[in-house]
């Protein structure tokens, strides 16, 4: 029997129409959908029909992408996929946390919200965003953000691929220095320098309303993007320092693998985190649900 993981997609995945075909197939997907309109009315309109601009708007996106990825991950289970463990990327943590019984779906929907909001309040003053730096490796792009004070490593995705936020003023010249390494950049599509000291005040306030909500002894191992490990008893302050921290995805992921993960499936909208598996483990067999068509592939391996 497979050793399944399971990845929850994050910010920047997000497009209108997604998870529509999952709401019209999936009984589970359905029923998770209908509690976070009833919290949040208009969000399936959102989701499956935007407009683009809005629900790529940070305290648009992170609530919708909980839902989706959510609904895409209860779907799965519904068709037999029963996971091992979980990880999800950035705002994808707190639906992993939902769908391991770590939160509540009403604390979960209940703090992403307020985690959009504070995300997007913290992003106000001089612009400021994400790149991916590609064909460098992680400490090439350590190492050039030491001689840029205003960019800061942000994701560690995968070989080959650092994700950095920062100030915007300063991205001409770091990217000038990348491409000069041998690399290039690749402006993301968020909307603010997440998992950075920018997002100090956010974490701050997170922190807080993380610590009001009662968090449970997940069921299955739940990987940290602060730690890359399993969540432990500190849910409230690892899930908030992830805010204003790096995320260590490829460290998470090789974890999971040595724990005996055999097969990935990434729940929620694209496949981005499917990319970084190929990358990180390209033996390692890995499928996504997303809609209709990716969820009958499930359905057929189980």
């Amino acid at each position: 029997m497979a050793a399944i993981a399971l990845l929850f997609a994050g910010q920047g995945a997000q497009y209108p129409g997604m998870g529509r075909e999952l709401y019209e197939t999936s009984s589970a997907a359905r029923a998770v959908f209908e509690q976070a309109e009833a919290e949040r009315p208009g969000l399936m309109e959102l989701c499956f029909n935007g407009p683009a601009a809005e629900l790529t708007e940070t305290v648009n996106a992170q609530p919708c992408l909980f839902c989706v990825d959510l609904a895409a991950a209860e779907a799965a289970r519904a068709a037999g996929a029963e996971a091992r463990m979980a990880a999800g990327f950035s705002l994808g943590e707190l639906p992993a946390l939902v769908f391991a019984g770590a939160l509540s779906l009403a604390d979960g929907f209940r703090l992403v919200c307020r985690r959009g909001e504070l995300m997007q309040a913290a992003a106000a003053g001089p612009p400021n965003g994400m790149l991916a730096v590609l064909r460098l490796t992680a400490a090439q792009v350590d190492d050039i953000c030491r001689r840029h004070p205003d960019v800061y490593p942000a994701n560690y995705n995968c070989p080959g691929q650092t994700a950095v936020s920062g100030l915007a003023a300063a991205f001409p010249d770091f990217s000038a220095e990348v491409k000069a390494a041998g690399g290039r950049t690749m402006p993301l599509a968020v909307s603010a320098a997440f998992h950075s000291p920018l997002m100090a005040p956010a974490a701050a306030a997170f922190r807080v309303e993380a610590a009001a909500a009662v968090f449970a002894a997940p069921r299955i191992p739940v990987y940290a993007n602060r730690t890359a490990e399993p969540y432990g008893a500190d849910g409230p302050d690892c899930l908030g320092s992830q805010i204003d921290h790096p995320v260590r995805w490829e460290e998470s992921v090789r974890h999971m693998l040595a724990a005996g993960a055999d097969t990935f499936i990434e729940v929620g909208p694209g496949k981005t985190l499917s990319g970084f598996l190929r990358k990180i483990s390209p033996e390692t067999r890995v499928l996504n649900v997303q809609d209709a068509a990716t969820l009958a592939q499930i359905t057929e391996l189980m």
